[in-house]
This record gives structure tokens, sequence and C-alpha cells, in this order.
């Protein structure tokens, strides 16, 4: 096993018997590591503190970019789509994982199972409903101006 996916494993241990969950995530740029995080669900109560997520944002601050790429993960688990989605967003190129959503099922934390199924769907057919709703007449666009200043 590779030192960064042996140090993400060593995080996501670390967390378990700091009463977490099984997660560490290491990011790396030119063969060293940039960030770690662990899921702090249990410290913090934010649902989106997982550790790639965390992992990322301090990566962002230290080198104080959106863009990542150039960068991989490593990480104790197959993303969730919330991290793996900001992966996308970030540029991150290259993730790598130990243990699978399906292995993350067998011990009790199987909802990333549920979202990527649940993705597959049309929006229709979704759990989560979503509903568009059109600007009021005259209201400012605010997609419109983005698009003025940039």
């Amino acid at each position: 096993m590779d030192k960064f996916m042996e140090r993400a494993v060593e995080l996501a241990v670390e967390n378990v018997r700091d009463g977490g969950q099984p997660f560490g995530a290491v990011l790396v740029k030119n063969n060293n590591i940039v960030a770690e995080g662990v899921n702090e669900l249990h410290k913090t109560y934010d649902i989106s503190g997982h550790a790639e997520l965390l992992a990322i944002r301090r990566a962002q601050e230290q080198v104080q970019t959106n863009d990542l790429s150039g960068y991989t993960m490593y990480a104790s688990g197959e993303p969730c789509p919330m991290c793996l989605s900001a992966m996308y967003f970030a540029g991150i190129e290259k993730i790598f994982y130990c243990a699978s959503v399906e292995n993350a099922v067998e011990v009790g934390l199987g909802k990333s199972k549920v979202i990527y199924e649940d993705l597959l769907k049309t929006k229709a057919e979704r759990a989560l409903s979503m509903i568009q709703m059109r600007l009021k007449e005259g209201q400012e666009n605010p997609m419109k101006l983005w698009k003025e200043q940039s």
C-alpha cells in the first residue's frame, strides 16, 4: 500500500477511536501531502464535514485557489456523491480509495449507495423533491448579471 493511502487509513482509524466514522483523506500534489481531513460530523454537527471536503477546504485556504488541478486525493473510503462532486468542481484529477461503497454498506454506512442510486433516476423519480421556480417578473436575474460582469 502506498504511503499516502496508509496515512488516510491511519487517520480513519484514529477518527474511529475518537468516536467518529472510519474516513480519512489526504490531498497530495507533487508527491507531498498538502492537506488532510477526517469526518468531523461527531464534533461539528456539520453534515458537510467529510474527510475529503475538509482536506479540500484546507488546501484551498492554504494555496488561496479554487483550482486543484494536478492534485490527487487518497481516501480511506470511496467518496460519497457530495465529496465526489466537490472534487469535480475543484479540478482534482485522480482519486485513490480503499474501502468501497459496498464495504461501507456492510458496516451500516450505506447512505452513499442510496444517493448514488437515486442520482441515476430522473428528477421526478428521486426521493428528494426538486422544484424549479421562475424569477418574478422584473426581478434582477443573478445569472444574467454574472454573465455581464464576467
